[in-house]
Formats: C-alpha cells, structure tokens, sequence
C-alpha cells in the first residue's frame, strides 16, 4: 500500500539516501532535506584549486552481508572502487607499515560520487534547513529556517548527525531523549596540496601520540586529480576539543607542523591548503538501536549514531527506517 502524501526525508547522507532508495522501490513518494548545498554529510567531497578533496569519510568497509552486497553493485556501476593505499602506523616517534589488509572502498572519481548517484532523479531541497518537526491532526509538517512550511507528509524520517536530531525529535520525547544520549566527536580536517611530489612512499596512516589521528594522500585513490599532491590530515577529536574555535589559519599551522614531523621526508610550504571543522564528526560509542521509531506516530530517525558510526552502519540504519516503516504500513 502507498501512502497518497510522499515521505520526508531530512538529511541527504547515507542513512537518509539509503531510506530513500529503499522507500522508492517499494513505490512510495519522497521528499527530501538538506541544509547543504548538495548530498553526502560527510561523505561529500569539496571541490577547490587542487581538485576534489574527499575531506570527511576516508574510506569505508564493508562486513555486513547486505552491504557487502550493495557496495559490488556499486561498484559494477563504477559508483566505487577499491582502494589499496601504502599503508602506515605511526606510534612513538616511529613510522612503520601497517599489516592492515582489509579491503577499503572509496567514492569513485570522489567520495560524493556515491550519494549523487544514489539520489538519482528523487526530488530533493537543497539549502533548505529543517528547523521544526510537528505533526497535525492527521499528517507531518515541516518548518524551515525561513519560516516556509512544508507537508503534508504521511512520514517522516530524520537522517541527520544526533544533536541535529535531538531538536527535529522534540515532538516526541522518548526518541528526542534516545538521540540526546548520544555524544558526537569533532574532527578538524585539513587539506594540504604541493607542487611537487613529497619524497615518501605513505598513502594513508594512523597516527598516535600526535594532535593528528589520520592522514592520506588524496591522490593515491582512484581516478583523483594528480596535478598536485593533495593530503587530508584529521586531527584527534581531543586535540580538536581543545581547539575547537582556533582560527583556520593557525589549525592549519598546527597540524602542517605535526605532520611534517611524522611523515619523514622534507615537507616545503604547501601550494594550498584549507581547513574544514566537523562538529559531528563520529558518534563517541556505538550503539545497537538501528533506527529510532514511533511506528505509531510515523516518526523515524537512522544514522551512523544508531549502530556503529561507520558508513556500513549508516546505509544499514537507513535500510532498518525503510523496513520498519513498510512493515507498520501492512
């Protein structure tokens, strides 16, 4: 059975995109949210001067059977492909290859390149942001940060980071108090890019005891941009605490400093480089929730915070929303 009025979906992630996909093939209309200008949370990518920078989700995995499934399609379809950098570890004072040989998954020619493709032709507001969540008589509405209001929707879904979820929640205080139990980690990410080569041979590392926690060379993935040679450094969501509201420049300076201590070869003044700040970076602890859900009301909400905080755990809270809501419907 179809709902005659579509579904809100608010967040254009993985979680929400993955929803979606799996409402649409049911035969179900939705409609979807963002506060960004295009898809993907953190799995979007930044265009800038040194190409297209993947300056959130690094990679992913896949263990989960479904998933596992899904991301072969995705790469059949050249949505994806595998990703196999010269991985390192660096741990007192020391840079060493990593024995890691699990299989990694990237965006293909970027990370975004996923969540486009999943969003195909399905109606989409973009630089719309869902500001209040409230239900009528019979149907939900939505108020955005204008003022303009939106419905009605026989559904609603909210994909967005927890605290965002939280206040999209409040009509219904048993999910709004679940999501504001979760505690999501900052990340400042920069991106650095040099004219010439740096003489090392690492592609990726997990960094200990420094203000970083990971860094890659952008240009060793899949179909990137090689003109210049980019890197993306995540620091510690420690270390961005504490530095939470540093100016761009001086998060820059700091950690073009930490790196160009670990990575072992002489680092020159970099051709560009930018920094981006997420507040949301990653859910503290995992949770075993799936999705949150007031079948009754026809409320819902999935993310990375409502199972793992991986990317396999988002598409799989989204697909949990999907299924829920379908089997409350029959």
């Amino acid at each position: 059975m179809t709902t005659l009025n579509p579904i809100a979906i608010i967040g254009t992630g993985i979680a929400g995109l993955s929803a979606a996909q799996a409402l649409h093939a049911a035969g179900h209309s939705v409609q979807l949210f963002d506060k960004s200008r295009g898809s993907g949370g953190r799995m979007a990518s930044k265009r800038s001067d040194a190409g297209a920078l993947d300056l959130g989700a690094q990679y992913f995995t896949a263990r989960d059977r479904r998933f596992v499934e899904v991301v072969q399609q995705w790469q059949a379809r050249g949505w994806v492909a595998e990703w196999s950098p010269s991985l390192y570890n660096f741990n007192n004072g020391q840079l060493s290859a990593s024995p890691d040989e699990q299989v990694r998954w990237v965006g293909s020619p970027r990370m975004s390149a996923i969540t486009r493709a999943m969003l195909g032709a399905l109606p989409v507001s973009f630089s719309c942001r869902i500001t209040e969540v409230f239900r009528g008589e019979q149907h939900w509405h939505l108020q955005d940060a204008e003022g303009n209001s939106h419905g009605p929707f026989s559904h609603v879904i909210v994909a967005t980071p927890a605290p965002q979820a939280t206040a999209l929640l409040s009509s219904v205080p048993k999910l709004a108090g679940a999501a504001a139990s979760v505690t999501m980690d900052p990340t400042w990410a920069i991106a650095l890019a040099f004219d010439a080569p740096l003489q090392s041979n690492v592609e990726g590392c997990f960094v200990k005891d420094s203000p970083l926690d990971w860094l890659a060379r952008n240009r060793s993935k899949p179909g990137r941009d090689t003109h210049l040679d980019t890197w993306v450094l995540h620091a510690t969501s420690q270390w961005t605490k504490q530095h939470l509201d540093l100016p761009k420049e001086d998060v820059i300076g700091h950690l073009l400093g930490a790196f160009a201590e670990l990575i072992g070869c002489a680092v020159p003044a970099p051709a560009f480089s930018l920094a981006h700040r997420w507040l949301y970076a990653r859910p503290a602890s995992a949770h075993q929730w799936g999705v949150l859900a007031d079948a009754d009301l026809g409320i819902y909400a999935c993310g990375d915070w409502c199972l793992s905080g991986r990317v396999e755990g988002a598409w799989l809270s989204g697909q949990e929303a999907a299924r829920r809501l379908l089997e409350h419907q029959q």
